[in-house]
C-alpha cells in the first residue's frame, strides 16, 4: 500500500440486525437508537485524531443507509455540510447471498455443508443465493477504490470492507483478516506502516 494516503475508516453505526447478530450484506438497514450515538461518537474521536486534516480530506462512503447516515452524522458532528461526500457502490459490505438476515446459529442449522465450507476457506468460499460474494471478491473491488484514492480519506463502511482494506494493505493476511472482531462505530487508521485502532 506504499504511495497511498491515509485512510480513516469507520464501521457504521449499529443496526438492529447487528444487535440480532443477522448478517446484513447487501441488504439496506438503517441506523437503530444506538447506532446513531455510535455515529456521533466516532465524530469526537476522528476530529481528536485527524482535526486539521478533516477539511481537506477526501470522504466516501458504501451507498448503503446504514453507511450514509454514519457519514452524515459524522461530517456534521466535525463541522461539515452532511452532503459533501460520494458514495462509492464498490464499497458494499460483502454479499452473503442466501444468508442474509440470519444468524450463524441459523445458517449452521439450514446449511450446514456451506458454513462447514466456509470454516475452511473464510476468505475464497462464497455461498449460494444472488448477491453472494467471498472476501477474495470483495477484496477486488476494494482494491479498486484504494488505487483512485489521491489524499488522505475518511471511509465509511462495513466490517468485510474494514478486512478487505487490511489485507489490501499488507497488514493482515487471508487467514487472519477474516477473523478480526471490528466493532459498530469503530475507527480504524491504516497508513503504509501499520494500522491502529483509534
Amino acid at each position: 500500500m506504499s504511495g497511498v494516503p491515509t485512510i480513516w475508516f469507520v464501521r457504521h453505526g449499529q443496526t438492529d440486525w447487528n444487535a440480532e447478530g443477522r448478517l446484513q450484506g447487501h441488504r439496506d438497514t438503517d441506523l437503530n437508537a444506538t447506532g446513531l450515538a455510535h455515529a456521533a461518537e466516532a465524530a469526537e474521536r476522528l476530529r481528536r485524531i485527524a482535526g486539521a486534516e478533516l477539511p481537506t480530506a477526501d470522504y466516501v462512503a458504501s451507498p448503503l443507509t446504514r453507511t450514509r447516515r454514519t457519514m452524515e452524522i459524522l461530517r456534521a458532528g466535525i463541522g461539515l455540510p452532511t452532503g459533501g461526500y460520494r458514495a462509492d457502490m464498490r464499497l458494499r459490505e460483502i454479499g452473503f447471498g442466501a444468508w442474509e438476515g440470519r444468524t450463524w446459529t441459523e445458517i449452521r442449522r439450514r446449511d450446514p455443508a456451506g458454513a462447514a465450507a466456509r470454516d475452511r476457506d473464510r476468505w475464497g468460499y462464497q455461498p449460494r443465493g444472488e448477491g453472494a460474494e467471498s472476501y477474495a471478491m470483495v477484496e477486488a473491488r476494494v482494491e479498486e477504490v484504494v488505487a483512485e484514492l489521491r489524499r488522505p480519506t475518511v471511509m465509511v463502511a462495513h466490517g468485510g470492507v474494514a478486512r478487505a482494506l487490511l489485507v489490501i494493505a499488507g497488514h493482515l493476511d487471508i487467514y487472519a483478516a477474516p477473523r478480526l472482531g471490528i466493532r459498530q462505530g469503530s475507527i480504524l487508521v491504516i497508513e503504509p506502516g501499520g494500522w491502529r485502532w483509534a
